[in-house]
């Protein structure tokens, strides 16, 4: 049963949120953390990647959020509330105008085990241990997760129309945001009453939740050597996200493309003739973009990719891999060794049969990034390619939300960045203090 409770956060005092917002610490490069500074002296991403190397980082983020706190930059709100977060945007590419409605609430950690906060990827240690000296320094959550709960009726619906109005503000990309407070108590109530009955499927933020969920374990081992007694509903046991109905059809995914680079040799012509033991290779042309979308259709029917790499000429070539019909992928001498419910997914069948068998990339090597980069749009990574700084590039269709839903109810995870849900959940918002003296339940 999900535990979810109000937060009485600490925001910002100013209600123009559009300079002092930032996206997830991890989609953020070097060039636009600068930008993200020059925008104002109290941008977020002053807390989330701070200044300065090594352990001095982490404490100068802590300086700057004692004293942002001290200046009444940030404030605490008076009343528990949950926060109504809209995104309005148009889909990269183009499309129909949508709006993701969800809001920030507090997520009790509890293990994996269970059951109850579902993963569907692999996590990486060195962004948790990151995390973790952050959640050590500064005694707060600064980026929420993003969650998925179970609303196919839309229930939930009236209980956020209470919501009043806080914020409403752009950001560059042309993303519209509103932010509103939910804090009627039958609203609540009807909330907190729903979502227990859902289990929550860990949409973005894996990092996060795994380092929130060991913190609060380190801070209530703490207490209760000290001869406190053990609580669950103490600021410390839990962990702000955005809840978002997972049955919405607003909820946009979009692929993660693979690019592969540094292997000690590869020859493009020698990896299509080996791919086509158990997939159709058909040579194709044109423009990246509406390969893509050829790929979509394609991807309806069966496990396919489409690999660009550079041939002996020097051309940069791509090629449509499409599974072979008939192809038994419970005998296949690494996919034989998944469970069914993975072998149905492309990114499995991709890191399986492709990279790990035919590339020898191997899942350690796989988990580091060791000769893999993630990219987002395609056109980088066909460059890369051409110029011959990449080996093969290899276009993905996302994963539907069904299907991470289903992986991650029969226990199973995927590879890391099997998904890219858009647009991300700013930081900023809301901040959530992990005082061990502080109930949820009061405040």
């Amino acid at each position: 049963m999900a535990d979810i409770a109000p937060l009485r956060p600490l925001r910002y005092a100013a209600r123009d949120l559009s300079t002092l917002v930032a996206p997830p610490y991890d989609v953020i490069s070097p060039s636009e953390r600068q930008e993200l500074l020059a925008r104002s002296q109290h941008n977020v991403v002053r807390l989330i990647l701070p200044e300065g190397e090594g352990e001095k980082k982490y404490v100068h983020a802590a300086e700057v959020l004692a004293a942002w706190r001290k200046e009444g930059v940030l404030v605490r709100d008076e009343r528990a509330a949950f926060y109504r977060y809209e995104q309005r945007f148009e889909p990269p590419g183009g499309g129909t105008p949508r709006r993701r409605r969800g809001f920030l609430a507090l997520v009790r950690t509890v293990p994996f085990t269970d059951r109850v906060v579902l993963p569907h990827e692999r996590t990486l240690s060195g962004p948790k241990e990151d995390r973790l000296k952050l959640f050590r320094a500064t005694a707060t959550n600064l980026s929420p997760g993003f969650m998925l709960y179970r609303d196919a009726a839309g229930a939930l619906e009236p209980a956020l129309d209470t919501a009043e109005e806080i914020a409403v503000f752009s950001t560059p990309d042309g993303i519209e945001h509103r932010l509103a407070k939910v804090a009627e108590p039958n609203a609540v109530r009807a909330i907190v009453e729903h979502v227990k009955k859902s289990t929550l499927l860990i949409a973005d933020g894996h990092h996060r939740y795994e380092t929130a969920l060991r913190y609060g374990e380190e801070v209530e081992q703490a207490r209760t050597s000290q001869g406190a007694n053990s609580a669950s509903h103490l600021e410390h046991r839990y962990f702000m996200t955005f809840l978002c109905n997972g049955d919405d059809p607003n909820l946009v995914v979009f692929a993660t493309h693979r690019l592969v680079h540094s292997l000690p040799s590869f020859e493009w012509e020698a990896f299509l003739r080996r791919a086509s033991d158990i997939f159709d290779v058909s040579p194709q042309a044109g423009d990246p973009s509406k390969l893509v979308q050829e790929l979509a259709l394609v991807g309806r029917a069966s496990n396919a990719f489409l690999a660009y790499g550079r041939a002996a000429s020097g051309r940069t070539e791509a090629a449509l891999l499409r599974l072979k019909s008939g192809v038994d992928l419970a005998a296949h001498p690494i996919l034989g060794q998944r469970p069914a419910v993975l072998r149905r997914t492309d990114v499995a069948v991709l890191h399986s049969a492709i990279l790990e068998q035919l590339l020898g990339i191997s899942p350690e090597a796989q988990a580091k990034k060791t000769n893999l980069q993630y990219l987002q749009d395609p056109r980088e990574g066909v460059e890369q390619v051409a110029r011959g700084a990449a080996q093969v590039l290899f276009l993905m269709n996302p994963t539907p939300v069904a299907v991470v839903r289903e992986v991650a109810e029969a226990g199973e995870v995927m590879p890391q960045k099997s998904t890219y849900f858009y647009p991300k959940v700013l930081t900023g918002l809301a901040i959530h203090t992990l005082d061990p003296t502080r109930s949820v339940l009061t405040t």
